[in-house]
């Protein structure tokens, strides 16, 4: 759609002024910084960071309801840089001009409501909202686009050239980053880390195929990380993974589009969401606070946090129920089918304890919760969605998993209606659905699988049949005949079908 064929009043609003002032605090020490030049820690306290806005209060001038028609317009313009998460450029990169930022299709990603079966099953009314479905098959890329946005803009102002793109990985990060440096090169390259043997075929493949220089550590995802910050102190370096601050920002959009899908009213809404590197709920949290402060919202959902308790380091901290006693310990993983959420010691954890805080404060009572599931739960409700028509990642059965611990512990009702998260695409996954499937999986998983859940394929090699086709030597004729009579037969026969 054209901008003149906009309404009048709605017109002068669709392209952004790009008047925002954005700076660093840390949430540490609570000293501010300049964007200019790129900061993960802060360098007084090593801390980390949030970015925020000096002229935040002005977005207020404007009234929620004609914040609802801009966005609600902007999806039909025709302008890459506003198509995907910079719908919502005045809350995630308000100097941006639109000439840096970087869209490859992320972002507007469906939200698909369970049928009757599930609802049945679960007694409740939610939505799988397909992450997966953005361009490197994760919501990683979410974070991305934002953060090498802005780092294609500190290259276009002069305040960077070549850029060395760096992250560690469980998969996801690894693939989103490289597809995103990728599309900068010459001026970005990538490399990520990986733990050895820790990721799936399909997910090492993305980096490789994007041409990143692909590094594998021994250990697990925690000393990948701590190798990349080592790496980011020492050298000049663009840190990719969730201690940047501009991830965070490009993952509010997730809670944007979900307020923007329920038109706007969240008052009985949940949204459940994986806890790993702990940057996508401190997203989530962040956006609902922004939208609620400038009057987008006029409540604030429920936030559900799951981890498996193979991977449960912010469900420990939180059963404490006497916040002046609490305190954060990392732990040693163990396996886990949620590899993402395979995180002893999240980066984003000062974030969580900050914006839980500070969400429930503002709501005036709890809206935030953390729940823990099992292996088992994680991959049988996994496999029992992709059953009934959804496309969940491990990730996603870890969050109906959580759903429904969530309903045992009365922290969601009837009445609500929730939002999972499906983080990546479940092709990713395969591997795990195929051990389940041929009871291969190691027993430091914990998953026995349920026959009810078990499926693999028939191979129909009728006896009597002595010519069958193979590539190169087709059959003809009688012998053709014969053979399709036979696997007609033998497929009615499995299948119980009654003839016409």
């Amino acid at each position: 759609m054209r901008l003149e064929n906009f309404p009048d009043h709605i017109r002068p609003y669709i392209l952004p002024k790009l008047e925002g002032d954005l700076f660093y605090r840390c949430l540490g020490c609570g000293r501010e910084y300049s964007i200019e030049k790129l900061l993960y820690i802060c360098p007084d306290c090593g801390q980390v960071l949030l970015i925020y806005d000096r002229n935040f209060d002005s977005l207020k001038k404007m009234s929620g309801e004609t914040w609802h028609e801009l966005f609600d317009y902007r999806k039909m313009v025709d302008i890459p840089a506003l198509k995907g998460i910079f719908r919502f450029h005045e809350f995630i990169g308000p100097m941006l001009p639109l000439e840096a930022i970087l869209y490859l299709g992320e972002g507007n990603t469906p939200m698909i409501v369970a049928n009757e079966r599930m609802q049945e099953l679960t007694g409740l009314t939610f939505f799988f909202k397909n992450d997966g479905q953005n361009p490197s098959g994760s919501f990683k890329d979410r974070g991305m686009a934002s953060a090498l946005s802005y780092i294609h803009f500190l290259i276009e102002k002069g305040y960077l050239s070549e850029v060395l793109a760096i992250c560690a990985s469980t998969g996801d990060t690894s693939a989103a980053a490289a597809l995103y440096a990728a599309y900068l090169q010459p001026k970005v390259k990538s490399a990520v880390l990986l733990p050895h043997k820790k990721v799936t075929s399909q997910q090492l493949s993305q980096p490789l195929g994007s041409g990143a220089r692909v590094f594998e550590i021994p250990g697990v995802f925690d000393d990948c990380m701590k190798v990349v910050e080592a790496l980011s102190e020492r050298y000049n370096v663009a840190l990719l993974n969730s201690k940047n601050a501009w991830r965070i920002l490009g993952q509010e959009s997730y809670a944007y589009e979900i307020a923007q899908d329920f038109q706007y009213q969240l008052a009985d809404k949940a949204v459940v969401v994986p806890i790993g590197n702990a940057g996508n709920i401190s997203a989530v949290m962040n956006g609902f606070l922004k939208f609620y402060e400038v009057g987008i919202i006029p409540d604030l959902p429920k936030i559900i946090g799951v981890q498996s308790e193979h991977a449960n380091p912010v469900y420990r901290y939180y059963l404490e129920s006497d916040h002046t006693k609490r305190k954060f310990t990392p732990i040693a993983v163990r396996p886990s089918v949620a590899q993402a959420a395979m995180i002893g010691n999240p980066v984003s954890m000062p974030r969580v304890i900050h914006l839980e805080k500070q969400y429930n404060q503002t709501a005036g009572r709890q809206r935030v919760f953390v729940v823990q599931v099992t292996e088992q739960h994680i991959m049988d409700w996994q496999l029992l969605a992709n059953r009934n028509g959804h496309i969940s990642c491990p990730h996603g059965g870890e969050c109906l998993a959580g759903l429904m611990r969530a309903k045992q512990e009365g922290i969601i009702s009837r009445k609500d209606q929730a939002v999972l998260d499906s983080t990546a695409h479940a092709l990713k996954f395969a591997g795990f659905q195929d051990m389940y499937f041929h009871r291969q999986f190691p027993r430091e998983y914990e998953i026995h699988p349920d026959t009810a859940l078990m499926n693999t394929p028939v191979l129909l090699r009728p006896e009597g049949l002595d010519k069958y086709p193979e590539p190169g030597k087709p059959l003809y004729g009688e012998d053709f005949n014969r053979f399709v009579e036979r696997m007609v037969t033998e497929i009615a026969r499995d299948l119980k079908l009654q003839k016409t």
